[in-house]
């Protein structure tokens, strides 16, 4: 279900420098999945862009999410939540009216590849930029990394942050497992804060570091999370076929997000 975008000023931040926050929410039995997080998240990086959605309630939003999912009959999949800054652009208008413009879209769980490869992107995470960490509609970015990674027919790529150290993939947080102890990039990589990412840590032992590539290429087990995909066990890192493990992460998550 799409919302209407015809009242969008086309001197708008958004439209002109692509200025918004945004969370992808996954669906499970037709109900949002940790919305909280969500939530918290978005407000959060509301602030820190300027974008003012005092409006907006999180009970206000939830209804509306919430409403948007029962008009597409969406049982399992995701929907974005996006504000986006309605203020005229400073460069193309001396107007100073702030307001953020909620948009939200609902669509089915991506189609994954049952044998999904993995490599590592030649583009790097910048840790000194200021939207590090923030999940910002400016997604140009990412979305040029993982077509790159797509036109050497890779499903998704790791991003390395300027020292080399592992941050997460294009869309995705990661984990990987050596032995029976499990990893993942600290925030300080310049990762996003995921909320599966948050969720995974909040229940099973996990090991946040800052660590190079070299800890992907030996790992027992690779494992991808995001809203979008749940978790996602990498079959193919680079050129090396990886065994299947199993993993009570994937056991953590099936429940609540594929049912």
């Amino acid at each position: 279900m799409m919302q209407e975008f015809a009242s969008f000023d086309l001197t708008s931040s958004a439209l002109l420098n692509g200025k918004g926050v945004f969370t992808t929410v996954a669906i499970c039995n037709g109900v949002p999945f940790l919305w909280e997080k969500h939530w918290r998240r978005l407000t959060a990086d509301a602030q820190k862009l300027q974008i003012e959605i005092s409006a907006h309630t999180e009970e206000s939003v939830a209804d509306e999410l919430i409403e948007s999912i029962s008009r597409s009959n969406t049982v399992s999949g995701r929907a974005r939540v996006s504000f986006f800054d309605q203020s005229p652009s400073a460069l193309w208008s001396s107007e100073d009216r702030r307001k953020g413009r909620l948009f939200i879209l609902v669509a089915e769980r991506r189609e994954i590849a049952e044998n999904f490869k993995l490599t590592i992107s030649p583009h790097r995470i910048n840790t000194t930029s200021p939207l590090v960490g923030v999940k910002s509609c400016n997604y140009l970015d990412h979305l040029m990394a993982i077509d790159e990674a797509r036109s050497r027919g890779f499903a998704e790529a790791i991003r390395l942050n300027e020292r080399g150290e592992i941050a997460s993939a294009c869309m995705s947080n990661v984990f990987w497992l050596k032995g029976d102890r499990l990893f993942t990039p600290s925030l300080k990589t310049g990762c996003l804060a995921g909320t599966t990412r948050e969720f995974v840590l909040e229940n099973l032992e996990c090991e946040e570091v800052e660590a190079g590539k070299r800890e992907l290429e030996t790992a027992d087990a690779l494992f991808l999370t995001s809203s979008g995909i749940g978790v996602m066990q990498v079959s193919v890192f680079e050129k090396r076929i990886l065994q299947r493990v199993r993993h009570r992460m994937e056991d953590l998550l099936r429940d609540v997000t594929m049912n």
